[in-house]
């Protein structure tokens, strides 16, 4: 039973390299972010606003990792979340974590891609649920998001094409 952890900033590529390691592995893939974004429109708000709601009404956020300890417990699962290598570290859940990372500009220009809208605007966004997520970790959880000491494999994604990070992942874990 494989147990992994994609883990990362917006627009890094983790959808992506979940996806190709799910093909690849055989492995289902769960998407904790579509589970935020549910939410999201459950409350009937954006991203950013939920995102500032949840930073004042932490019992969100809980269900939300409850959800995915439930899901990493049961083993045999690829999931992706910007917490879903600390859960497993938190909770002693066996799993090989995976942190992707890439510089402001190529995660913009990603999502720009993949979203539409500008540059300058995606930059902001990121910046500010990056700054609006670390608080709510770091108050919750004393998580420091920018620790990158629990995780098995750190991969800047800026230079390599999702394939190239799926070998990387799958070569390490032999």
């Amino acid at each position: 039973m494989v147990t992994i952890t994609i883990s990362g900033t917006p627009g890094s590529g983790k959808s992506t390299v979940a996806k190709l390691l799910e093909e690849k592995l055989g492995i289902k893939y769960v998407y904790s972010g579509m589970i935020f974004r549910d939410m999201a429109k459950k409350y009937n708000m954006s991203l950013d606003k939920f995102g500032k709601y949840c930073e004042k009404n932490s019992e969100i956020d809980k269900e939300l990792d409850e959800k995915q300890v439930e899901i990493l417990r049961k083993g045999n699962v690829i999931l992706e979340g910007r917490l879903a290598g600390w859960l497993t570290y938190l909770n002693n859940i066996p799993a090989f974590k995976v942190s992707i990372d890439a510089d402001l500009s190529t995660r913009a220009k990603r999502i720009v891609n993949r979203e539409k809208g500008s540059m300058e605007q995606r930059k902001r966004e990121i910046l500010k649920r990056e700054k609006s997520e670390i608080l709510r970790y770091k108050k919750y959880y004393n998580i420091n998001l920018r620790d990158n000491s629990i995780y098995d494999i750190v991969i800047d994604s800026a230079d390599k094409t999702p394939e190239e990070i799926a070998k990387i992942i799958i070569d390490k874990m032999k």
